[in-house]
């Protein structure tokens, strides 16, 4: 076995030769089968409460079952689980580079045509059926045909092939007939292990899964019963009517009829006898009684799942919607963080360790969240403060706003250029054009080009305290808040001065015309 120098987080070698092997493949006789039996079938309090026990205790075979049978079984669990995997799974994934170093740049451009490639996407959904069940794994298949270290494909596994330590309940173990009670060790930059961290605690009980499985059983109580209640009430009865002379041969055809008017709408029955139709039993409020109960344990799935019932069980308005998006806005990047932190930790960094020199920091993969802005508050600002003076790039502004840059030669949209006004043609007669009066400098204008100059330079410095408050808020309300409690801090004594000196000249100038007036 070819042990190699490098070790993992935890200080064991690389194995070579088990890079390139399925280590956690299915068989069809040993530890690690595919069939598993029905858990969800028949469960009662006492069952459930069993299976959920079990899983804390280091046994979580039958909870990971019945965790996929709740995704087969009930439709709401299913519809908002994969409303939340789905969030997840489609954002896109940002790498960055170390530094800007040319090395680190180049080990970013290798690690982001890795991070293009299909298999990585799929890679990406597979990690999020750990919501569920608590947590996901996936088999990095190696590649080394070529001059790198590179996966081949990445092999999703099915969580009942491993199990935790039954000593810190944190340590993922490996089912294998070398050790079927306590399994092996997860062999080194072999397998990728995703934790969602939706709660502290011990991993197995952090699933969705275990807060939803009490709004299963309930629920799939409930549409029994329901479904009882209306077979009995929601068909009319049925009633034979047979003479006194019917023999038991009669009266058993008369039953048999009857029986079959409720599934085959079809029977025949002697002349002798009859069969009458009664109005069905109106048990008042009995059937909106189930389906409350039903839509009642929809909503508790709803807020345990996505935060919230607004957009699954509720009719909302635009601000409600507004609201419980920003809701499900945190749980978005929770969870994107979480699965950043693993791809970092479980392949980015032994990818790097394999191909190339140690002794350099790591490039890191980033999922980006989209975060939603209010264009308009945007756009009001740059209308008011590009006027004072503020100064924005218009590529930030292009960014911000995501309109792309126009290419070369396109049609733009814009405010038409003003005509020229073509010279005036010289007279060909003896009128000449009259000359415009010359027009003297007013010492106003003077005055104000002066002010102008003495005060350019403290503007400039209280526009760029200004610029720097306003990338810190994220609303015109904040910045108008924190612009309140800032003015106090400004700098202002040469502003003060220059405007006191602008008064005086004004002043002495006002004079000026008085004495000269007289």
């Amino acid at each position: 076995m070819a042990d190699s120098r490098i070790v993992d987080q935890y200080g064991r070698p690389i194995q070579y030769d088990k890079l390139t092997e399925e280590l956690a493949a299915a068989r069809t006789t040993g530890i690690r089968q595919v069939w598993h039996q029905s858990v969800a079938s028949g469960l009662t309090p006492g069952r459930l409460a069993n299976i959920l026990q079990a899983a804390a205790e280091g046994s979580a075979h039958d909870y990971l079952t019945l965790a996929e049978e709740m995704e087969e079984r009930d439709l709401h669990y299913a519809s908002v689980l994969g409303t939340r995997k789905l969030a997840i799974s489609g954002l896109s994934i940002r790498v960055e580079a170390a530094s800007d170093d040319a090395e680190d740049v180049r080990r970013a451009d290798e690690l982001k045509e890795i991070v293009d490639s299909p298999e990585f996407g799929e890679l990406q959904a597979d990690l999020t059926d750990a919501m569920g069940k608590g947590y996901a794994v996936s088999e990095i298949m190696w590649d080394r045909s070529g001059k790198t270290w590179n996966p081949q494909r990445f092999e999703p596994r099915d969580q009942r092939f491993f199990q935790f330590d039954r000593d810190t309940g944190r340590e993922l173990r490996l089912l294998d007939e070398a050790d079927p009670v306590n399994g092996v060790a997860l062999a080194p930059y072999k397998f990728i292990v995703h934790l969602p961290r939706i709660r502290s605690g011990l991993p197995i009980r952090g699933g969705l899964a275990r807060l939803a499985a009490v709004g299963y059983m309930c629920k799939a109580w409930t549409w029994k019963d329901w479904m009882g209640f209306a077979d009995i009430f929601g068909m009319p009865m049925r009633v034979g009517r047979y003479g006194p002379g019917a023999s038991k041969d009669d009266i058993a055809t008369l039953m048999s009829a009857v029986a079959n008017l409720g599934s085959d709408a079809a029977a025949v029955i002697p002349d002798s006898m009859r069969i009458d139709f009664t109005q069905a039993a109106n048990v008042t409020g009995a059937g909106d009684f189930f389906k409350g109960l039903a839509e009642w344990w929809d909503k508790q799935v709803s807020k345990a799942v996505v935060g919230q019932t607004m957009s699954t069980d509720d009719g909302s308005s635009q601000a409600q919607a507004t609201i419980h998006n920003e809701v499900r806005l945190d749980l978005l990047q929770a969870d994107a963080k979480a699965e950043s932190n693993t791809l970092n930790r479980y392949f980015v960094r032994p990818w790097c360790d394999l191909n190339f020199a140690p002794g350099r920091p790591y490039p890191r993969l980033i999922i980006d969240v989209p975060k939603p802005e209010n264009t308009k508050i945007f756009i009001e600002a740059l209308k008011e403060l590009v006027p004072l003076g503020f100064k924005v790039e218009q590529s930030v502004v292009s960014d911000r706003l995501n309109i792309p840059a126009p290419a070369e030669g396109a049609e733009l949209l814009g405010i038409p250029a003003p005509v020229a006004t073509p010279p005036l043609a010289q007279a060909t007669n003896s009128e000449q054009v009259p000359r415009k009066p010359v027009v003297l400098p007013d010492i106003v204008d003077n005055q104000v080009r002066t002010m102008e100059r003495a005060v350019g330079v403290h503007l400039d410095d209280m526009v760029e305290e200004i610029k720097d408050l306003l990338d810190s808020v994220t609303s015109l309300e904040a910045f108008r808040d924190r612009l309140i409690e800032t003015y106090p801090t400004m700098t202002t004594n040469q502003l003060a001065d220059a405007i006191a000196d602008g008064l005086a000249a004004a002043s002495l100038a006002g004079r000026d015309d008085i004495l000269r007036g007289l």
